[in-house]
């Protein structure tokens, strides 16, 4: 009896012993688990620099671009508006970046013109005596005259009758003086010399052909009469122009009003020389539109002495105008640097290794460049060239860009994940965006 009761004693310790070292033993079940556990949350995520959509968990190539897939870090996910790139991504797009800064600004305005007569220096000889066109001695346009020199005669009945008048009136001049003196005065008025009208006087006839002579020095750039035509007094015959002083005349749109004054710098360089630059100063720009050509007439004066600049040759021009030290509020920016919709202007912002769209307020334009009014600052760090390649990658990453100001979101989604859309309508936007790349990188 005694024994059966030191046994049973002995199996209740036993029993006692074994449930305590099962509850007291570590659960090879929760370490396990707890281990993978542990291993999924550091599990590295792959994607593509130039296509982020991609999301793998190896290494590999990306299936659009085949680059070399890149460990998506935790700083890729500080701003999620940043586009990530890898320095290797950056050379191969061709991505340039520049550092913002101020500077000094010149707006280059191009204009095109031609050579046209100093209309000062034109000159329209009339003849001052009705009659036939008896001679010519100038026949033809481009050729020099000089001053005095006979362009034409002219046979003139109303002349050969004033001076019969003259003979008859020197005949009585003791007893009638007045008469005398105004059958002179008459001649006079027709431009007969007082050399003239004693010749008629000691000749005792009259002259039958009477001289057009030249009144000013100069190139005959028209001539309207031929021999045998009948003229009045006053009608002109010739068109005589002084080539030693002529105009460039630049046409000057709306636009470009503002920038131009008269005493702005000029170069210039004309067809007929092709690398001679001439240099002048705007001395007029014309007040008046043309109605029909819609632009002003800016003038540039030139010494034409040797007479190398002949009327209607065409020039090309350029005016700098130096608009000074920019205020240090206002940055000076390439345009290739800036997207344009027509409403927005935006650039691309360089985060650490990301790039972030940025809507700028544009300023004049400056030749190549632009003034920025507003939206960055001195010193950050934009694109400078390259600027659609990023945009097209953000576009396709999702996020903001300038076609989708407030981003889609679709970019950034792992495959296979079910965002609660229409699977048949995202297989359709993967495929299209697939398309897109490959468009733009063909």
């Amino acid at each position: 009896m005694k024994n059966k009761k030191n046994i049973f004693i002995g199996l209740s310790i036993l029993f006692i012993g074994l449930m305590a070292g099962w509850f007291i033993k570590p659960s090879d079940k929760t370490a396990s688990d707890h281990q993978t556990i542990e291993s999924t949350d550091h599990q590295e995520i792959w994607t593509c620099s130039m296509h982020p959509q991609i999301r793998k968990n190896e290494p590999g190539l990306c299936p659009i671009c085949g680059m070399d897939l890149i460990p998506l870090t935790a700083s890729a996910g500080t701003d999620p508006d940043s586009f990530q790139m890898s320095e290797d991504a950056i050379k191969l797009a061709n991505i340039t970046t520049m550092i913002v800064g101020s500077g000094n600004a010149t707006k280059e305005i191009r204009l095109n013109g031609k050579v046209q007569i100093d209309e000062r220096n034109a000159y329209s000889q009339s003849t001052h005596i009705p009659g036939r066109i008896e001679q010519i001695f100038t026949n033809f346009t481009g050729e020099k005259v000089e001053r005095g020199q006979t362009l034409a005669t002219v046979y003139s009945p109303e002349l050969v009758t004033a001076q019969e008048e003259l003979l008859q009136a020197a005949n009585i001049k003791e007893s009638q003086p007045e008469l005398f003196e105004a059958a002179q005065e008459k001649l006079r008025n027709w431009k007969i010399g007082q050399a003239q009208i004693n010749q008629i006087l000691a000749n005792k006839k009259p002259i039958q052909r009477f001289s057009i002579r030249a009144d000013v020095n100069g190139v005959v750039t028209k001539k309207m009469v031929d021999l045998g035509d009948y003229v009045e007094r006053g009608m002109p015959i010739y068109e005589i122009s002084d080539l030693s002083k002529v105009w460039v005349l630049f046409d000057l749109y709306e636009s470009e009003l503002a920038w131009i004054k008269a005493g702005s710098n000029i170069e210039y360089t004309v067809n007929s020389f092709p690398g001679e630059t001439f240099k002048g100063k705007i001395s007029f720009i014309d007040p008046l539109i043309n109605s029909q050509t819609r632009v002003a007439s800016a003038r540039v004066e030139v010494n034409n002495k040797d007479g190398r600049l002949k009327p209607e040759m065409f020039a090309s021009g350029v005016v700098k105008n130096d608009i000074g030290k920019v205020d240090s509020q206002e940055m000076v920016i390439p345009k290739s640097a800036v997207l344009w919709t027509g409403k927005r202007s935006v650039v691309y912002v360089k985060q650490g290794s990301g790039f972030k769209m940025r809507e700028i307020t544009l300023g004049p334009a400056l030749g190549d460049s632009y003034i920025v009014k507003d939206g960055l600052e001195t010193g950050e760090e934009i694109v400078s060239n390259g600027t659609f390649t990023v945009d097209a990658a953000v576009q396709l990453s999702g996020r903001p860009s300038m076609m989708s100001p407030e981003g889609n979101g679709g970019g950034n989604s792992m495959p296979g994940m079910d965002m609660g859309g229409d699977k048949k309508k995202t297989d359709t936007k993967k495929k299209m965006s697939d398309e897109e790349m490959k468009n733009m990188n063909n």
